[in-house]
C-alpha cells in the first residue's frame, strides 16, 4: 500500500486498531508531508525511516532519536515506539514498512549462499533477524533505491508485484548495513561477543545523541547517562570503534549540518554557526575552511 497522508491520530473517527491491523498484512510505503503529526507509543513492524526534508522524532526504548535528511533509521519487527513531527518547518518523511512474513523470507534467503538456496528454496519457518537500532547515512545505493521506488509509486501508482521486486532489493541492501555493523563490534575492546555488541549499542545510543542534539553544548557526563557508560569507558571505546572522539564526532556532525544548510538556503553565515552549535563564528569559518578547504561563504558559492 502507497500513502501520502499521515493519518490524524487525534481524530474521533480515527480506527486505530483497523489503521495498525495493514501493517501485519501488506509491505506499506509512508511518503507524506507535514507541519505537526505525532503518534503515540504502539508496536510496530520492520521499517526504515527517512526524512527528504525536516526533521522527525522517533521515541524508542526511551530515548529520542531525531532523523534528518541524508539518515535513515532501522526499527525491529515488534518494536515499541512513538513519533512526531512538530516543526518549525514542514518535514516529508517516508517511511517504508515491511510484512514480517515477507522480510524473514528475504532476509533469511540473503544470508545463505546460492548452493543451499538451490536445495532449500523455501523458509517456511524462518525469523526476522534483529537490526542495531540506530541513525545510519543513508548511502548513495540505498538513495537510488529509496528515490527509484517513490518514482514507481508516483508515476505508475501501486503494483504490489513492482513495489515487492524493489523491496526485496532493499532488504538485501539493509542485510549489508547489518552486515558492516557487526564488523564494528569487532573493534570494540571485550573479549566476549554478547559484549561487544552490548557495548555497541550504547555506543551506537551516544552517537545518536550526538545526531539528535548537535546544535546543544557537549556535557561527557550526560552522553555517559545516556548511553550507560563511564566517561573514561565511553571515550576510549568510542574512539576505537568510530576512529575519533565523541568531540570530534560531534564537529563532524555540526559541519555537516551547516554544509548542508549553506548549500540549500541564503542564511547569514553567524545564523548558521549558531544553530549548528558553534558559539563563536570565526572559530566555526577556521574549522569549516579546514574540513572542505574554502570558507563558508565561498563553500556557498560553489554549490
Amino acid at each position: 500500500m502507497y500513502i501520502t497522508r499521515l493519518p490524524d491520530h487525534t481524530d474521533p473517527q480515527f480506527d486505530e486498531a483497523a489503521h495498525f491491523a495493514r501493517f501485519r498484512k501488506y509491505n506499506m510505503v509512508f511518503s507524506a508531508e507535514s507541519h505537526d503529526a505525532h503518534c503515540d507509543e504502539h508496536v510496530g513492524c520492520l521499517s526504515v525511516k527517512t526524512l527528504l526534508h525536516g526533521a522527525e522524532t522517533y521515541g524508542i526504548d526511551g530515548r529520542q532519536v531525531t532523523v534528518r535528511p541524508g539518515q535513515f533509521l532501522i526499527l525491529n519487527n515488534d518494536q515499541p515506539y512513538s513519533c512526531r513531527i512538530s516543526g518549525p518547518g514542514a518535514a516529508h518523511a517516508l517511511s517504508v514498512f515491511f510484512k514480517s512474513d515477507f522480510a524473514a523470507a528475504v532476509l533469511t534467503a540473503a544470508m545463505h549462499t546460492e548452493a543451499y538456496l538451490l536445495d532449500e528454496p523455501f523458509f517456511p519457518d524462518s525469523v526476522l533477524p534483529s537490526f542495531f537500532q540506530h541513525l545510519h547515512d543513508t548511502t548513495p545505493v540505498i538513495q537510488h533505491r529509496l528515490q527509484r521506488l517513490v518514482h514507481s509509486l508516483e508515476t505508475q501508482g501501486y503494483v504490489a508485484a513492482m513495489v515487492d521486486e524493489q523491496l526485496v532489493f532493499l532488504l538485501h541492501d539493509l542485510a549489508g548495513v547489518q552486515l558492516a555493523d557487526r564488523r564494528l563490534t569487532h573493534d570494540v575492546q571485550a573479549l566476549k561477543p554478547a559484549t561487544r555488541q552490548a557495548l555497541f549499542r550504547r555506543l551506537c545510543v551516544a552517537r545518536d545523541v550526538l545526531h539528535s542534539a548537535f546544535n546543544e553544548p557537549l556535557d561527557l557526563e550526560r552522553l555517559g547517562r545516556e548511553a550507560c557508560l563511564s566517561v573514561p569507558q565511553l571515550v576510549r571505546q568510542f574512539k576505537s570503534v568510530f576512529r575519533c572522539s565523541p568531540y570530534q564526532y560531534l564537529v563532524r556532525v555540526r559541519l555537516e549540518q551547516a554544509a548542508q544548510q549553506l548549500r540549500q538556503g541564503s542564511q547569514p553565515v553567524q545564523d548558521i554557526a549558531w544553530q549548528c552549535g558553534f558559539g563563536n563564528a570565526a572559530a566555526f569559518g577556521r574549522a569549516f575552511k579546514a574540513r572542505y578547504g574554502v570558507p563558508p561563504m565561498a563553500y556557498r558559492q560553489q554549490h
